[in-house]
């Protein structure tokens, strides 16, 4: 149904959508190396107990709630900030349907309890591509960012 697959991260993706036009390198900022699609889509599933591990990406996602439970975003600025983004239902709560997280913060995600899932999708503009994706290696993370390092040892693999 929404045809999903292993994400690098962790949890499931589906590719819903990318531009059909380009924008060009040369009109980009310096950090991308190559066109990229004006903007891209996925659906992104977490179950349980699985969770998104910590990367950064090249542009700004803006993350949807669609289903299931609510989604935390743990993002570390590259001041060193931390925030936790809720995702989901719970408006009441704190919760909302939308988020951005910015290009170049690190960033993670989980469902908000074990025993649950959470469906969201992710809108990535300019477009993602693979060549703009950075994992974060635990050890270099927790010489940047001490003061996050239970999120970090949690949150990395």
């Amino acid at each position: 149904m929404l045809q999903l697959e292993p994400h690098p991260e962790g949890g499931f993706y589906s590719r819903t959508y990318a531009s059909d036009e380009q924008i060009s390198a040369a009109v980009l900022p310096a950090r991308f190396g190559a066109n990229r699609s004006i903007s891209t889509a996925i659906y992104f599933l977490l179950e349980g107990k699985d969770y998104s591990a910590f990367h950064r990406i090249k542009s700004d996602e803006l993350w949807h709630f669609y289903a299931g439970g609510g989604l935390h975003i743990y993002v570390i600025h590259p001041d060193g900030r931390g925030e936790v983004l809720l995702l989901g239902n719970g408006l009441a709560n704190g919760y909302r349907f939308q988020h951005v997280v910015k290009a170049g913060c690190w960033f993670a995600s989980k469902p908000a309890t074990e025993n649950s899932f959470s469906l969201v999708g992710c809108t990535v503009a300019p477009g993602f591509d693979f060549d703009d994706f950075e994992m974060a290696k635990e050890v270099e993370l927790l010489n940047l960012f001490p003061q996050h390092r239970q999120w970090i040892k949690q949150l990395c693999r």
